[in-house]
């Protein structure tokens, strides 16, 4: 948490941030905040499959009492008007997701919201676009592949670890990488660093009979599956037995993948629109360099208004959702 406040030049001081209670490699978010000098963070927390109220709690205070931030940090079980009055940055994270009109119009004129990922990543459901257009709040995303940042170098090995999990080890494995958008040369990457052998296609009807290994869905979300039953018909009629479909980003239909005797992994759906696989799931520190990066973004436009002209943060065009 050090280095990545120190990498990314945070510096919240004189500033109030709300933000998530949560735990885990999240429960560093609000301790972050707190390390970066933060005069108050509110924590905001709800029971979840993640753990209980208390559970999280006891999560983010030891590790808050364990850098000496505790008092800077208050766990919050609602969100009352004089919470959202005085913040002056909000962070789109999971617990006070979807960020409602409600929260929004509370929100002080100065405030700023933090996507948390990359701007193009946006999803329309996390944040009521209309009150932020609106009150002219805006929304900041922060560039991931910013050297002080730099988790997209941390998206290969996650998909390697997908592979590892489903039964390939990846080396001499045949996997076609079905991708439309960024992520797409880090995958690759990846994949290939482990001595995969990789074709790209930008979709999923472009993809040809080919003794594959692994077919590995990274399509950005749309309104409907990007991977509804004709292209599991397509992908079916080019695949041999035994291959597997990995969905990494991009919904996925995953019956219509089971009735045509497809494999598909993981074997629990994720919600719509996210990703399949969490950056926790091989350690904290793309966490760590994420959320550092997030409030990092949001500092610059908290700071410098949104003419901000640093590489790190990213402005949502609101007049174009």
């Amino acid at each position: 948490m050090r280095h990545a406040i120190d990498s990314t030049e945070l510096d919240l001081s004189g500033l109030t941030v709300l933000t998530e209670a949560a735990s885990g490699a999240y429960a560093t978010t609000a301790v972050i905040a707190a390390m970066a000098g933060a005069e108050k963070v509110n924590a905001f927390v709800r029971p979840s499959r993640y753990g209980s109220v208390a559970d999280v709690q006891s999560c983010v205070m030891q590790l808050a009492s364990f850098v000496g931030v505790e008092n800077q940090v208050t766990i919050l079980e609602d969100l009352r008007e004089d919470a959202l009055s005085r913040v002056d940055i909000v962070t789109n994270s999971g617990h006070l997701r979807p960020l409602s009109a409600d929260l929004i119009d509370n929100l002080p004129d100065y405030a700023v919201i933090a996507l948390m990922f990359e701007a193009w990543e946006f999803r329309a459901n996390d944040i009521d676009v209309d009150a932020c257009r609106r009150r002219n709040i805006p929304i900041v995303g922060v560039n991931e592949r910013h050297p002080a940042v730099d988790v997209f170098s941390f998206l290969g090995p996650l998909c390697v670890k997908q592979l590892h999990d489903c039964g390939f080890a990846g080396y001499r494995n045949r996997v076609a990488l079905i991708c439309d958008n960024d992520f797409g040369a880090s995958l690759a990457h990846g994949l290939s660093a482990v001595g995969a052998s990789i074709d790209v296609f930008t979709d999923a009807g472009d993809l040809v009979r080919e003794e594959w290994d692994a077919i590995v869905i990274a399509l950005t979300p749309g309104e409907e599956p990007r991977v509804g039953p004709s292209e599991i018909h397509h992908i079916a009629n080019c695949v041999p037995p035994g291959a597997v479909v990995i969905q990494f980003w991009g919904d996925v239909d995953h019956e219509a993948a089971r009735s045509m005797g497809l494999s598909i992994w993981p074997a629990l759906r994720p919600r719509p629109g996210h990703m399949a696989v969490l950056l926790s799931d091989i350690g904290p520190e793309p966490i760590v360099r994420l959320q550092a990066g997030g409030l990092r973004a949001a500092e610059l436009v908290r700071r410098e208004g949104t003419q901000s002209r640093n590489e790190l943060a990213q402005l949502v065009s609101l007049n174009e959702l």
